[in-house]
């Protein structure tokens, strides 16, 4: 191919590709949709397959990594890892704290959300798991559906999300580096390994499970519009209602990622919040108001009751294929929509503590998505209950449940049309963030990619999706459920390394970075406070500062001259083993040579993201 007779545009995307990345991942990529269609006539046996030997072979990895990025997590807020801000040590956060947590619901609120709002909960009340023990259809059974509902939306789902988004701004605004996957790893690996073929690796790791999970989302978004405008008697679902429908959401989310982020996806993602939020609202007046609003408060409860047992539940003598279908199978989705939603909550968490990052992205979606769920999941069970029409051939329909519960209330037309919209704005934003993130790591970090590009990805996840659907059949969700799970198996790899790749990079950025002290002497009984006194008149003060400092000006540790008579230190704890004392006078010396070695090797990159970030600057002003 010359393609030096391409267009002018054309052939600037071509150049701004990174090849090793986007030419293996768009292979594999072609492979798996072709394996699809050549297999097409025995494609739902094939998945079905496919996803048993997937669940039954690295389930158990999935719950006990899945269990280890919450730990990872909650120890990165507590430990004095949570003193180090992502960005430079005296950098404000971008945005205010609520913005930031509407941002951040608005990241992980998927399509998912509306598609099992009111079909998990349900499907756990009629047929819950072997393993809890608890016979459907029963009390015990309603307490205990919105117990693994939670738990499957809720922290453990943002610690994924936070391994990969605390990676990539600590990477990004703190070190410099691009805003890339890869560069996770560079603390574990060095900097030669990750701009080489481990890093393109990686990337491409990322690309692939990322495209198949917003597919997968995409998927079920369109399962969910077609069988509502069949609920509503407006079209009768076939193939081509399911192309059509694709095809006409991946245009609108086309011109949207063409348009850009400001443009497209910040005005769409705010009409988005603003539609799902009236739907739930109108849900909690129009239906049972006090009883969600009780329920909600024992939701919360059960979660945190229940959740130690849970997090490592693999269910070993159960047969009944329950821990593939719901908890081994998001963690893989979640696995494979990290890089998206990591990459988009990195960028707006600039200038924030990782104390502030973790504890921000773990509560505050988890609270909120269990308001959704307490909404839609508690609403549905208790319809069931008192009037027993939620289920279809005796089983819950989960293309139809929401608009089965939006029937028994007022305005059903009006509300069902709503719910629509909202998966339509859903199918959107994810498609367009999703190609945006996709082209950002097909091109090393460019966080302005290509529009040709932008385009490519966008078209390839909506035609993943038509695929997925059309040979799956009858086992579709099956379809969409496999290729998730089965692209996250080496990203979960990844992730696991990107842990102890990061928790290495901070233990030196603790070690090293300083906390500043700010001293004041206290008065004596006669007024002097210079330190020179006595011995007496020293032990008369009591708390005041040690006559060690006597001989310590501000000049002499380059701080201005204080006004209030108060000095500010920057103090580093040094370790024992930096330490050499002399053992007939005592006297304590430092050695440099015994300190903290850096992981990332003091390296420096001609970019203006490592020029605006905490190491370049430190690097610039030694």
């Amino acid at each position: 191919m010359n393609l030096d007779k391409k267009p002018n545009a054309v052939k600037e995307a071509w150049d701004g590709l990174r090849k090793p990345v986007f030419i293996p991942a768009s292979i594999v990529i072609f492979v798996m949709i072709a394996f699809a269609v050549i297999y097409s006539s025995t494609a739902a046996d094939a998945f079905s397959t496919l996803n048993s030997a997937i669940t039954d072979g690295v389930g158990w990895w999935y719950i006990l990594a899945t269990t280890g990025f919450v730990v990872f997590a909650v120890y990165c807020g507590v430990s004095r890892v949570g003193n180090i801000r992502l960005g430079r040590d005296d950098e404000k956060p971008e945005f205010g704290v609520l913005s930031w947590f509407a941002m951040l619901f608005s990241a992980g609120m998927g399509i998912g959300l509306v598609f099992y709002g009111v079909a998990e909960p349900l499907s756990h009340y009629v047929v819950p798991p072997e393993a809890g023990g608890v016979a459907g259809s029963t009390d015990a059974a309603a307490n205990q559906a919105m117990e693994l509902t939670l738990f499957h939306w809720g922290l453990h789902a943002w610690a994924i999300y936070v391994v990969v988004g605390l990676g990539l701004a600590y990477m990004t605004y703190r070190k410099g580096r691009p805003l890339s996957v890869r560069w996770l790893l560079e603390p574990l690996l060095g900097r030669k390994r990750i701009e080489g073929g481990i890093g393109h690796a990686i990337d491409a790791v990322a690309i692939i499970g990322t495209l198949f999970g917003v597919a997968t989302s995409l998927g079920f978004g369109v399962q969910q519009i077609s069988a509502g405008l069949e609920y509503l008697g407006w079209v009768d679902t076939s193939n081509w209602v399911t192309v059509l429908l694709i095809a006409g959401i991946t245009g609108i989310a086309t011109y949207s990622v063409v348009s850009g982020v400001k443009r497209g996806l910040k005005w769409l993602s705010n009409i988005n919040m603003a539609l799902a939020a009236g739907l739930a609202v109108f849900v909690l007046i129009a239906g049972p108001t006090l009883f969600l609003m009780q329920s909600w408060v024992q939701n919360l409860g059960g979660y945190i009751q229940a959740m130690p047992e849970l997090m490592l539940r693999t269910s070993p003598f159960s047969d009944d294929g329950w821990a593939g279908a719901w908890t081994i199978f998001y963690w893989g989705w979640w696995m494979s929509w990290a890089p998206f939603v990591g990459m988009f909550i990195a960028r707006i968490s600039r200038g924030r503590t990782i104390r502030e990052f973790v504890f921000g992205v773990l509560l505050a979606p988890t609270i909120i998505g269990s308001l959704w769920f307490t909404i839609f999941g508690d609403a549905g069970i208790l319809r069931q209950r008192e009037q027993g029409d939620l289920l279809v051939d005796g089983a819950v329909n989960t293309n139809t449940s929401l608009f089965q519960l939006l029937d028994g209330l007022p305005l059903a037309t009006i509300s069902s049309l709503l719910a629509i919209f909202v998966i339509v704005f859903f199918f959107v934003t994810s498609s367009d963030s999703g190609s945006l993130v996709i082209d950002i790591l097909s091109t090393g970090g460019d966080l302005e990619p290509p529009k040709i590009t932008r385009v490519y990805w966008s078209i390839l996840e909506g035609t993943a999706a038509t695929i997925l659907l059309l040979v799956g059949g009858a086992g579709s969700l099956t379809a969409l459920q496999t290729m998730s799970i089965a692209t996250a198996v080496p990203f979960s790899i990844i992730l696991v390394l990107a842990c102890v790749s990061m928790l290495k990079a901070f233990r030196y950025d603790v070690a090293t970075t300083p906390r500043y002290v700010r001293v004041t002497a206290t008065p004596t009984a006669d007024g002097d406070s210079s330190g020179t006194n006595s011995d007496t008149q020293n032990r008369r003060r009591g708390a005041g500062i040690s006559s060690t400092f006597s001989g310590l000006g501000p000049s002499q540790i380059g701080l201005a001259t204080p006004t209030d008579g108060a000095v500010v230190l920057a103090v580093h704890e040094v370790s024992t083993e930096s330490l050499e004392v002399d053992p007939d006078t005592g006297a304590v010396e430092y050695s440099a040579d015994s300190g903290p070695v850096d992981p990332l090797g003091g390296e420096v990159f001609d970019t203006p993201e490592f020029a605006d970030s905490h190491e370049g600057q430190t690097q610039s002003n030694s």
